[in-house]
């Protein structure tokens, strides 16, 4: 049962990860749509947001499967 629950937990870690940067992406796309010239800054912060959201789901992932 333990290694069900783990499994989901995990399953869940990653979903709300692929949610979240998909989100991310989608913002940074209707942004860069309205503001063509702050390309660059915007790519620096989607790409750091994306990479915080990754680190979590990946500690997310360890904590879920050694608990």
């Amino acid at each position: 049962m333990t290694g069900t629950l783990a499994a989901v937990g995990a399953g869940l870690a990653v979903i709300g990860a692929g949610i979240g940067i998909g989100r991310i992406g989608g913002q940074a796309m209707d942004a860069i749509a309205r503001q063509p010239e702050a390309v660059s800054l915007i790519q620096t912060s989607m790409i750091i947001a994306a990479a915080l959201i990754e680190g979590v789901a990946l500690f997310a992932v360890v904590v879920a499967l050694i608990a």
